[in-house]
């Protein structure tokens, strides 16, 4: 435990210390969330179009801290040799990975609470009416949607290519799941593709505990689509993930 609360502590101050990270992982996703909220006024199916802007910025979230920052993460540490004199310390790889996803969890819990706090305060949303559900479907979205940002890491193969193919996935991934804003009026082409994507199930999840106050024990068989992404990750990640540079 010891060796787990100085790695978690390392980990929250390389990752706050540096400005590019936590503009894009942490800052950006709150950014969003106002400019849309400011953009975009009135109702949507009998509530206000802010309320389904937080469920859909949470899914983004999620994909953009989740698996994007962790895959930038790894890829960063493993390309400049991190990873590689990581393994000749005596921390285990085990803390390390727990380390490195209690970190990632715990920077978006912080910008979670910041994204329904400022819906409430600047927009007048309303609270979760169940929020340890929501606590508690965040976590498990988050811990999958990691599991796909190591799977992803395994793949990136460049320092330099880590963001840009970061943001190609996530941020169309993010518009067909309805995380700009709903997706109702979509072509039936783009509806089909956004059925197959995990973050449309997430986002569906998270909408049906935040708006309709379903418990999250109701969200099983998106969790499950979820879990199985996040799984595929891990998979991938078991027979693809490098601790040494693969860069020259």
């Amino acid at each position: 435990m010891r060796l787990f609360l100085h790695q978690l502590r390392a980990d929250q101050l390389i990752f706050w210390r540096s400005r590019e990270a936590a503009i894009f992982v942490f800052l950006f996703p709150v950014m969003l969330f106002l400019l849309l909220s400011a953009v975009y006024s009135g109702e949507f199916e009998g509530r206000p179009v802010s309320e389904y802007l937080v469920a859909g910025l949470l899914g983004y979230g999620v994909a953009n801290t989740a698996l994007g920052g962790m895959a930038i993460t790894l890829v960063l540490r493993r390309e400049l040799g991190l990873l590689k004199r990581l393994r000749a310390t005596p921390l285990p790889t085990h803390v390390f990975l727990a380390s490195t996803l209690a970190s990632t969890l715990l920077v978006f819990a912080i910008q979670a609470a910041t994204i329904v706090a400022l819906a409430r305060l600047v927009f007048g949303a309303r609270l979760p009416p169940d929020a340890l559900s929501l606590v508690l479907l965040l976590a498990a979205g988050a811990i999958a949607f990691a599991g796909m940002g190591f799977g992803l890491a395994s793949l990136v193969r460049t320092q330099e290519g880590a963001s840009p193919i970061v943001n190609v996935i996530v941020l169309p991934m993010t518009f067909l799941s309805g995380g700009f804003g709903p997706r109702q009026q979509f072509p039936d082409a783009l509806q089909a593709v956004a059925e197959v994507l995990p973050l449309t199930h997430f986002i569906d999840a998270v909408t049906a505990v935040y708006l309709d106050g379903e418990p999250v024990w109701e969200q099983g068989a998106s969790l499950a689509i979820v879990a199985l992404w996040g799984v595929a990750g891990l998979a991938v990640a078991a027979r693809r993930f490098r601790w040494h540079p693969r860069e020259g």
